[in-house]
């Protein structure tokens, strides 16, 4: 039995061979007469030629010279800072500093720049209002009077219809703190 699929499927292959090259060879016909190739050629040749618009011409480039090698590097200080100076600078005299043991609020995991003022609630003639904010969640937010917001524990200070103002505690580079004012404006939408 597996001789004979082994057979049938060999002549098979043969019928599928001899078929591959009787097609391949009809394609190879000798054609006597070409006059219709001819008479292509010469349709093609005789349509008009297109023409290839001139390169645009490049003004020169002119280099720059630096010549401020010779001046003062601006990133090193032009007096020598002493380091009982420094020592004085790092020294937080004033206790500024942010609270860490108070817990943080929602909007405190937002930068500041992520959020924006999209409207107000209150009544103008007793002028306190509260702030409606929008974070990067597109979720809205009330904010009053000493709320927090923001990565720099930003303080709300004041609530107006345009604006909201708030004070934040940022590292001033030498081991303290400082205070920053910033201001979140309405935003049209």
């Amino acid at each position: 039995m597996m001789m004979k699929s082994s057979r049938k499927r060999s002549s098979v292959v043969r019928a599928f061979a001899a078929l591959a090259l009787l097609t391949t060879l009809s394609g190879c016909i000798w054609v006597e007469d070409t006059s219709d190739l001819s008479q292509f050629v010469t349709d093609v040749q005789a349509k008009p030629k297109g023409r290839i618009e001139p390169l645009p011409t490049f003004e020169p480039y002119h280099s720059f010279v630096y010549q401020g090698a010779s001046l003062r590097d601006p990133f090193v200080p032009l007096v020598k800072v002493e380091s009982s100076l420094v020592n004085f600078e790092l020294d937080d005299s004033d206790g500024l500093q942010p609270d860490f043991d108070r817990p943080r609020s929602y909007l405190e995991q937002f930068s500041a720049d992520d959020l924006s003022m999209v409207g107000t609630i209150g009544k103008a003639e007793e002028k306190h209002f509260w702030a409606l904010i929008l974070d990067e969640n597109k979720e809205i937010h009330r904010v009053a009077i000493g709320d927090y917001l923001g990565l720099d524990f930003g303080r709300v200070v004041a609530v107006s219809e345009q604006q909201i103002d708030v004070i934040e505690i940022i590292s001033n580079g030498r081991g303290g703190w400082m205070q920053r004012p910033r201001s979140i404006e309405l935003t049209e939408q």
